[in-house]
């Protein structure tokens, strides 16, 4: 602040010379040590000079002449026996804004003829509560966080500013949409600590605000900032074979490794890699952040030297041919997925490589069409009858089998326009039921019949045209057509009946004597699926006497046959 001369007041020193009285002079003066709050206005009382009577005795004396001098004298001025606070509009007295608090002028008194004396006026600006805290930066505070961070450790610091250089207090606002995660280490130090584990897997960005708030004034203005963590990804996770199967819906990002499966024929070398089921063989770093690269490797084992692995992409290629699927029906292969920058996160899958004899024929079934016919009834589960009222049972015929059966061959219904899904279930030994308490008599069906074998994926199908007849109508008898269909023995009925399922996968018992070991599934499926009772099993066998034919009297019949 440019200091004010002594000409420049020289008005206010001559009127106070001339209002001067007469008395010892400048003795009577001494130093001054006063006090003012800042943001006074202007005019304000800052001290007030000894009066005529204090200065001297009743005696007259030489006229004085005082004088405000100094680096901050622009900040008063003289007005007779009183220095007062010159401010303006554009020019406040802000304590934050002095390079001190202390404002100090000197006051020169000068006597006619004599040297002037300097005494000097020590002015404390008073601070008043004019700041609100404030946080620097901008509107959102971001920081990075690792998920590896540990928990209660500082991972932040959240700083405010109060130009009044009050104490505050900091705290993070209960309402924040991620307060749970954060804590405030010491009430005035405002740093952050963590409060819970970080998972960057299940979350990227957490947001919380942090309020700092006034200790010790009578206003407690506080400031808020809303603070975004980034939660940084940590080599935490081992890698996972794909697809991924989380053990758990809401629970912790573990998946379980799924078993791959191929085919190779016995004495046949397959150029390539083997093309492997629910895909190809493959993992990734499951910190998907980092996704660290992955190399692959065959554990040890009682045929994994048949084989080679590609350390980068996973690939599995047959070396030796298997000689015989009887003798080796399958081979089980470990798969060992490794980081290569931490080998000691690794995950281990299985391969299963099934062994096939040479498939040279599909399945047929031996004819393109069948008919079909069923009583309405009110029991549940009816048979579907051939000519002759024998059950239907419909069998697909593979010439690479012993008697043409094929225990890979599985029975499906294809679906249709009509609601065949809901009425009708085929059974894993051909087996045709129907829910007769559904039907009505002089209604038509065409039913697809789809039979696949397992392991070449072939399929054939037949027609079934089905006519339900009306309650205790037996069916019509053609020995040339019920010939075409085979009688099936009543035990085999009675146990196919205990295996009914609608709108379920079914259980499907074993083949047919095969030989040991052989891969078999052990499910059929259908598009129905509501169990069906002991009592409906009940029923459908011991009937309704005016329902034709009962299931026992079918097995008769059959046996008859």
């Amino acid at each position: 602040m440019a200091a004010a001369s002594c000409p420049a007041l020289l008005a206010a020193c001559l009127a106070l010379h001339l209002a001067t009285a007469r008395g010892d002079g400048c003795s009577g003066f001494g130093n001054l040590f006063t006090e003012i709050a800042e943001n006074s206005a202007h005019g304000s009382l800052v001290a007030r000079l000894p009066p005529p009577g204090d200065a001297g005795g009743a005696g007259g004396g030489p006229g004085l002449q005082l004088c405000l001098v100094g680096a901050d004298a622009a900040w008063f001025y003289l007005d007779g026996r009183s220095v007062r606070l010159n401010v303006s509009a554009g020019r406040a007295l802000d304590r934050e804004e002095l390079e001190s608090p202390v404002l100090m002028v000197a006051l020169t008194c000068a006597e006619d003829g004599s040297s002037p004396v300097e005494f000097r006026i020590i002015v404390q600006v008073l601070n008043e509560n004019d700041n609100r805290p404030h946080f620097q930066g901008a509107a959102v505070l971001t920081h990075n966080v690792s998920e590896l961070a540990p928990v209660h450790s500082v991972v932040f610091s959240a700083q405010a500013e109060d130009a009044d250089g009050d104490t505050l207090m900091y705290v993070i606002e209960p309402a924040s949409p991620d307060a749970r995660f954060f804590r405030i280490d010491l009430p005035n130090s405002g740093r952050v600590v963590l409060a819970r584990a970080l998972d960057f897997e299940s979350r990227r960005h957490l947001e919380v605000v942090v309020t700092a708030v006034e200790m010790n004034t009578r206003e407690r203005f506080n400031a808020s900032a809303r603070v975004r963590v980034n939660v940084l990804d940590g080599d935490d996770q081992y890698p996972q074979f794909l697809p991924c199967t989380p053990r758990a819906p809401h629970g912790p990002p573990v998946c379980t490794s799924p078993v791959y499966t191929a085919n190779v024929t016995e004495g046949q070398l397959q150029g390539g890699p083997l093309s492997f089921s629910p895909g190809a063989v493959y993992a990734e770093d499951g910190d998907r952040g980092l996704r660290a690269a992955i190399t692959y490797s065959l554990l040890a084992g009682q045929e994994s030297s048949r084989f080679h692995i590609d350390n980068v992409t996973g690939a599995i290629t047959l070396l030796r041919a298997v000689e015989s699927s009887r003798q080796t029906p399958e081979i089980c292969l470990s798969v060992m997925a490794s980081q290569v920058n931490d080998p000691s996160k690794y995950a281990v899958a299985r391969a299963l490589v099934r062994v096939l004899a040479p498939n040279r024929h599909p399945p047929r079934f031996p004819r393109a069409r069948y008919r079909a016919f069923v009583p309405a009834a009110p029991r549940r589960a009816a048979l579907l009858l051939t000519f002759g009222g024998q059950a239907l049972a419909l069998s697909a015929h593979d010439p690479d089998f012993p008697e043409g059966v094929n225990p890979q061959v599985r029975y499906t219904l294809s679906h249709g326009a009509n609601q065949s899904q809901q009425l009708f279930q085929v059974m894993p030994n051909g087996l045709l039921v129907a829910q007769a308490d559904q039907l009505q008599p002089g209604q038509s069906y065409s039913l697809q019949v789809l039979a696949r074998d397992e392991e070449s994926g072939e399929t054939t199908n037949t027609t079934v045209e089905l006519e339900v007849l009306w309650p205790g109508q037996a069916a019509p008898r053609d020995p040339a057509e019920a010939a075409a269909g085979r009688a099936v023995p009543a035990g085999a009925l009675l146990a196919a009946a205990g295996s009914l399922r609608w709108f379920q996968p079914v259980q499907a018992g074993k083949s047919p004597p095969s030989p040991p070991r052989l891969y078999y599934p052990n499910e059929g499926y259908s598009e129905v699926g509501e169990e069906l009772s002991e009592e409906s099993l009940e029923e459908a066998a011991g009937g309704d006497p005016r329902a034709a034919p009962p299931l026992l009297q079918l097995l008769e019949d059959s046996i008859e046959c």
